[in-house]
């Protein structure tokens, strides 16, 4: 089987559901600039290079219906010829999307596809716009359909996750973020254009487009008081808020993935390859366990130890789940390696695109510092983990 290298790994900023920049940018337009970004940034490349491309979604209705992996394809300029389709594995669609778009390049089938992920969870919120659970099952099994954030408060409550320690992982986040951010650490971002509706004196609107080249979410101000201060969301006298889970997020990102020919015909550098990529199920009402089974099918699968790993990405769904993954996977000696610029917690959990975007985040940070091996992984909704494992090339 052939190796599938990636050549170029970009993302837009992260923007707050509702308040944040892209409230008014539709997620097509956001999709179809990323990925044109991604194309710009790749010497020689041409759209008609492209055999397919896979885009996460983890609620593809609406806005985000009608296949956006093919719509935003055309409304980027991409040819007729070059087809693209819609992923959904919730949490990990956008990694998922980079897994089968790098499988038809290892598979022979193709030798230019790109893999991405969008979400604007300003236009479809949460749970989709009619969600219906099927009435029997949900009698019978409640827990598949149970609320992220309940979730949450089930990991602290079985597995001993204190208020404290969540507040303190989630002021980290907050932390990292703002000192990337302050120091530009976040070259993976493309600056995105993004739309606003402003009020004239007659009352009507203007539509506005400016320039977004950061994420809008981090908070440098956050201190353990504030937090501690802040009310449970999700059980009165749980442990779970909103400064410790993941913020709900609009952002899209994109993935360049090519063969050695098609490498070699272009003269690129390429930045690394997906070597390995896994998923598990897990009880649905705990949900955020998946990665701490995830990580060690990979790592298995790869004859690999924690020990070989530079760099972790491991997506803060809620403080509780990350920590406890943390914990009992061993990685605590392992902090400085693990979301070295903060994590959904301060950046943003953008559903269908996280996958995507934390893979354009690791890779550059695995440049940066020249680290051999890095891993992504999330949990997913339904009671599942996704982890895949990259190698940097020399």
């Amino acid at each position: 089987m052939r190796d599938a290298y990636i050549v170029t790994s970009v993302r837009t900023p992260g923007c707050r559901r509702n308040k944040g920049a892209f409230r008014d940018t539709r997620p097509e337009d956001l999709l179809s600039f990323i990925l044109n970004a991604a194309v710009e940034k790749t010497p020689g490349l041409e759209k008609k290079d492209v055999d397919d491309m896979m885009i996460g979604c983890s609620f593809p209705e609406a806005e985000q219906g009608m296949n956006i992996g093919r719509i935003a394809g055309q409304m980027a300029g991409f040819p007729i010829e070059v087809s693209g389709a819609t992923v959904n594995r919730f949490c990990s669609s956008g990694l998922e999307a980079i897994a089968l778009a790098s499988l038809r390049v290892m598979s022979g089938w193709s030798d230019v596809t790109i893999g991405g992920g969008v979400e604007s969870m300003t236009y479809v919120p949460m749970g989709g716009n009619l969600p219906r659970p099927h009435p029997e099952w949900t009698d019978e099994h409640p827990d598949l359909y149970t609320s992220m954030g309940i979730t949450a408060e089930n990991v602290a409550n079985r597995y001993g996750i204190s208020r404290e320690q969540q507040d303190e992982f989630a002021y980290n986040s907050q932390m990292k973020a703002a000192k990337a951010k302050a120091e530009k650490l976040f070259t993976e971002i493309v600056p995105t254009p993004a739309v606003r509706f402003v009020k004239q004196e007659n009352g009507t609107y203007k539509k506005e487009t400016f320039i977004q080249d950061f994420d809008d979410g981090i908070r440098e101000s956050t201190t353990m008081e504030g937090l501690a201060r802040l009310r449970p969301v999700f059980a009165a006298n749980g442990s779970v808020t909103a400064g410790n889970s993941s913020q709900t997020t609009d952002g899209a990102a994109a993935t360049i993935i090519m063969s050695e020919d098609k490498v070699k015909e272009l003269g690129l550098k390429p930045i690394a390859k997906l070597k390995f990529y896994t998923t598990v199920g897990c009880r649905p009402d705990e949900m955020g366990v998946g990665p701490r089974y995830a990580i060690p099918k990979l790592l298995d699968k790869a004859g690999f130890t924690i020990d070989d790993i530079g760099l972790w990405e491991i997506n803060e769904a809620f403080a509780s789940q990350a920590l406890y993954c943390i914990r009992e996977l061993g990685l605590e000696k392992y902090m400085d390696r693990i979301n070295i610029h903060g994590g959904a917690i301060a950046l943003g959990h953008p559903l269908g695109c996280t996958g995507a975007k934390l893979c354009a985040t690791l890779l550059a940070n695995m440049q940066a510092r020249g680290v051999k091996y890095g891993v992504e992984s999330m949990c997913i909704g339904g009671g599942m983990g996704a982890a895949g494992l990259f190698e940097l090339c020399e």
